[in-house]
């Protein structure tokens, strides 16, 4: 339903025609000076009657519009100017103004306001101000921020609005083809209704839902396709061209293998029934060492060069330009090529040097293998030569040191020996004997003066002499004692003598004892010197290979790639450890 317009009432004083002048119909319309006229109001508009439907819904109601007053008979210049001076304004200035003040009143936004100005350009309006746009709109039955009006500025509807548009728009005054009235309608029966555009919060949610899984899977195809471009890139292309270089243009490389090892012999004939022969892994460690360190120098190499062409090879212009070597290379470029192509690997758990030579031909990989195993079978011939000299030189000077200190000794015995003039273990010897008698004799004399003493009358004479024999006996071995233990004449005894000379012998001995050690010693220096020590056995000789052995291409190739995934996946970690710590 809708509410009836109401019209403002206006006091406006008119002044008196003149005499003679005026119009009946102005004279009766108007009223005597000082008398108040009330403005007629407008006529009311018919009520629209909503169509009974389930699904109609409630549209805004239209504001109401106010009808213009009658047009009064103007009147003379006279009063005209007489009404001008009491500076009143017209009821449809007053009443814009207060419409102006109430819609700004409403606390509209500044869209509903642009919307509103819209809406007036499409009624072909010309208003002053947004709110003006919506006083007009208003004026004319339109609301300016119905759904319908709103949608219209984006899809424009057909002409025609129904009886009712027609009679709103005669009640605004205008007529139905300026512009539509939007007020509501009923439902036109006999006709398919369309079902309404607004959702339900449940399809509205599911609706939301599939638009962010369509967002979703769109960017993971974007970033799965950002992900296989940089791979292409960065991994696929690289080993692409790593594999055509394998497979197309790489030069083939023919690889002689060899193995050998160092037995080392010290020489030792009572360590068993095969004395030293027996080689020893853990005692030539150092001796293999040393010929592998020598086979990957570069005196190797530049012997090598120069007996075999080691340069001349490389720098062939039939090899590819990556394994190549430039005309007239440097050594150390030279030295980078060998390194690559000379592979030497010690295995210490079985004492076994292996040894790959790589060139483009395959009898020149033969040739340079042979060459290699000679020159480290001279290395091995020399490591030990230092000390061969060192052991004879040793030996040499332990057999001369032993010959004279035996001779030493010897000249010592012999002047020891002419100086006594004796020998002193002879006469000690006789000393003694003669001690021992004169003990035997003394004591059968002791015995023999016991007995006449145990006489009671003894003979006096008989044990007289007895008694002599007895003192005559002990001065007699006194004699002897002193002879054998004390110094006469300035010379030691003989006791001292035969220590001496005793010392002087043990001397001799102990000194022949070392020369003939030293003697022993030096004959085994003597054999060890004139042969071989430790010496090479080639345990696998090389043979030229008929297949090249070089490049492999498909495990190159497959290599490579794993090598760019792993650089790449290197540098994706990194950039995102990187980024997740600067925007954390």
């Amino acid at each position: 339903m809708t509410t009836k317009p109401k019209a403002r009432k206006f006091r406006i004083k008119r002044a008196a025609p003149p005499q003679g002048t005026g119009n009946v119909s102005a004279a009766g319309n108007s009223a005597a000076p000082g008398v108040e006229r009330a403005e007629e109001p407008p006529r009311e508009a018919p009520k629209p009657v909503p169509a009974k439907a389930d699904n109609a819904t409630t549209r805004p109601r239209p504001r109401a519009v106010e009808t213009p007053a009658p047009a009064e008979t103007p009147a003379p210049a006279e009063s005209q100017d007489e009404v001008r001076a009491g500076e009143v304004s017209s009821p449809a200035e007053v009443s814009g103004e207060q419409d102006l003040d109430a819609i700004r009143r409403e606390g509209l936004t500044g869209r509903q306001l642009r919307m509103a100005r819209r809406v007036a350009q499409k009624h072909g309006l010309a208003p002053t101000s947004d709110f003006d746009a919506v006083r007009l709109l208003r004026a004319r039955g339109i609301d300016p921020f119905q759904r319908s009006n709103m949608l219209e500025l984006v899809v424009p509807q057909g002409e025609g609005g129904g009886r009712r548009g027609d009679m709103l728009a005669n009640v605004s005054g205008n007529s139905p083809d300026v512009a539509r009235v939007q007020l509501p309608q009923t439902v036109p029966t006999g006709r398919r209704n369309l079902p309404t555009t607004e959702l339900s919060p449940a399809e509205r949610r599911t609706r939301e839902i599939s638009e962010i899984q369509r967002d979703i899977s769109r960017r993971r195809r974007r970033k799965l396709g950002l992900l296989m471009v940089r791979l292409a890139f960065f991994v696929f292309l690289p080993a692409f061209l790593a594999g055509y270089y394998f497979y197309n243009i790489a030069t083939p490389m023919y690889a002689t293998n060899s193995q050998f090892l160092i037995i080392q012999n010290e020489g030792s004939g009572g360590a068993g029934p095969l004395g030293g022969l027996l080689p020893t892994q853990f005692a030539n460690s150092a001796d293999s060492i040393a010929t592998q360190a020598y086979l990957q120098s570069k005196d190797a190499m530049l012997r090598l060069d120069k007996d075999a062409g080691f340069k001349s090879h490389f720098a062939d212009k039939s090899i590819d330009p990556i394994q190549r070597l430039e005309e007239d290379p440097t050594n150390e470029d030279a030295y980078k090529i060998y390194k690559k192509n000379v592979k030497i690997g010690y295995d210490p758990t079985e004492g076994v040097i292996r040894m790959e030579v790589i060139a483009a031909d395959p009898e020149i990989s033969a040739t340079f293998s042979r060459n290699l195993l000679n020159y480290a079978e001279e290395r091995v011939n020399s490591l030990s030569q230092q000390k061969r000299e060192d052991t004879m030189r040793d030996g040499l000077a332990g057999y001369e040191s032993a010959v004279e200190k035996r001779r030493e000794a010897q000249e010592s015995l012999i002047k020891m020996q002419v100086e006594n003039g004796v020998d002193p273990e002879a006469v000690i010897a006789s000393i003694r004997t003669q001690i021992t008698n004169y003990d035997t004799l003394l004591i059968e004399k002791e015995l023999e003066l016991a007995a006449l003493l145990d006489n009671p009358r003894p003979n006096r004479a008989k044990v007289d002499g007895v008694q002599g024999d007895i003192r005559r006996i002990s001065t007699q071995l006194e004699k002897l004692n002193n002879r054998m233990n004390n110094a006469t004449d300035g010379e030691g005894s003989l006791a001292q003598q035969a220590v001496a000379l005793q010392l002087a012998q043990a001397d001799l001995a102990a000194a022949d004892a070392n020369l003939q050690a030293a003697q022993t010693q030096m004959d085994q220096a003597r054999t060890e010197a004139g042969r071989q020590v430790r010496y090479l056995t080639v345990a696998v000789r090389p043979v030229a290979p008929q297949e090249p052995t070089y490049p492999r291409k498909f495990e190159n190739t497959v290599l490579a790639f794993l090598i760019f995934a792993g650089i790449y996946l290197m540098l994706s970690l990194t950039a995102s450890i990187l980024r997740e710590q600067v925007t954390s």
